[in-house]
């Protein structure tokens, strides 16, 4: 059998980046920047006040004080967005708001909690510095300057910086666009009544959720029967669409596995079918349709989202150039005692207690133990060379939450 790292390469060959691409702000968010953004405009663009106040020529109220405060002529006023800015002249003063460009000869604002407020003639009652109260022109980002590097993840504040530069899109890795196909005669979409020998389908629904929280779309969530001829028109419809291709069911060794019968159970027409050495999800399959990548799961529910986890979400992520591809690896101790398969690499659903530092195994490891993995925290990480594990034990953990 293959071993797990070995069907981890193969996934990661499978999955590339897509070609860098332009796009608007809001959908650029959360997205990895594919090139360096640099300013350009300076932030400010011009010098404006920091204050809702009177801009004055600090000379003028040198020595104010609330016991001997100077009065000044209100010559203009000057609200945020003003754009004919007459010059201050000496002796008078500029009521202003925040934000509202300095107008020329100002050398300080004074707060309009100094003053008395009044748009006649202005009471003031503290002296100023010059330049005190005024944000100057490019002392945040000067023009020209780099301001987003290539590999940063666009966070609301890098969408909120760009849109004050003036840009309105920016260059990123486009998101991985999946396609996932869930495949069993038996299966019958939630919210409709079932017959005998049917069940309710889930595994697309969950596969989708777990594509969208690695932080790539979604294209379709198709379910089909055990029929190729609806497998190969799903296939037809949607894979042009995609960057990749999951299917869940139709791979293990029984008869209407109709995801081997579709591209040949000896892996001859682009799908390899092998078994890796992992419990849950041992039979595995990966290859190409029509160029785009495919990777088939196990229809068993837990098997196919540990399968996910192991496999997928890492590589996904690394061809979206996302931070944290790899769920954070932990040690945690374990409280009881466990047996492992010999031979196998095993992943149970665990709770992880942070605060102890311990890891406690949470339901059977039977892979349609789905109950259990909803109220998980954590996956045990088992080597293939365990068999068994005594309480205390110290344990690697995939942190889930």
């Amino acid at each position: 059998m293959r071993s797990v790292e070995e069907h981890q390469r193969v996934v990661d060959e499978l999955i590339a980046a897509r070609p860098a691409a332009t796009t608007g702000l809001a959908e650029a968010e959360h997205l990895v920047l594919a090139d360096n953004v640099a300013a350009t405009v300076s932030l400010p663009v011009f010098d404006n006040s920091a204050m809702d106040g009177y801009a004055v020529r600090a000379a003028d109220i040198v020595g104010a004080t609330a016991e001997s405060p100077v009065t000044l002529p209100v010559a203009e006023d000057i609200p945020a967005g003003r754009t004919d800015i007459p010059t201050l002249e000496a002796g008078t003063a500029h009521r202003i708001m925040t934000g509202a460009p300095m107008p020329p000869g100002a050398t300080a604002v004074v707060p309009v909690e100094a003053t008395d407020g009044r748009t006649d003639v202005v009471t003031i009652r503290e002296a100023a510095d010059e330049g005190r109260h005024i944000r100057r022109a490019g002392e945040d980002v000067a023009a020209g300057t780099t301001v987003l590097r290539a590999g940063q993840v666009v966070t609301p504040a890098a969408v909120g910086l760009a849109a004050a530069l003036g840009l309105h899109e920016l260059p990123v890795i486009p998101r991985q666009r999946v396609l996932v196909i869930s495949t069993g005669s038996e299966l019958v979409s939630p919210g409709s009544p079932l017959q005998p020998g049917q069940i309710y389908e889930s595994n697309s629904i969950m596969l989708a959720a777990a594509v969208r929280d690695a932080g790539a779309d979604v294209v379709a969530t198709p379910a089909v029967s055990d029929d190729v001829a609806q497998f190969a028109a799903v296939l037809d419809r949607y894979a042009a669409e995609a960057d990749l291709i999951i299917t869940s069911g139709g791979v293990s060794a029984g008869a209407y596995e109709v995801v081997k019968d579709a591209f040949g159970r000896d892996g001859d027409q682009g799908v390899d079918f092998v078994k890796v050495a992992m419990q849950p999800g041992m039979p595995q399959g990966t290859g190409r349709v029509a160029g785009t990548p495919i990777i088939t799961l196990p229809g068993n529910p837990v098997s196919a989202l540990v399968s996910f986890e192991v496999f997928i979400r890492p590589a996904l992520r690394a061809a979206m150039g996302l931070p944290d591809a790899h769920r954070p690896r932990r040690s945690a101790v374990l409280t009881e005692a466990l047996t492992s398969p010999r031979g196998k690499r095993q992943f149970r659903r665990g709770v992880f207690d942070p605060g102890a530092g311990t890891v406690t195994s949470w339901g059977p490891p039977a892979s349609h133990h789905l109950r259990w993995f909803a109220s998980a925290n954590c996956l045990l990480d088992i080597s293939e060379d365990v068999e068994q594990i005594a309480a205390g034990s110290e344990l690697r953990i995939w942190d889930l939450r």
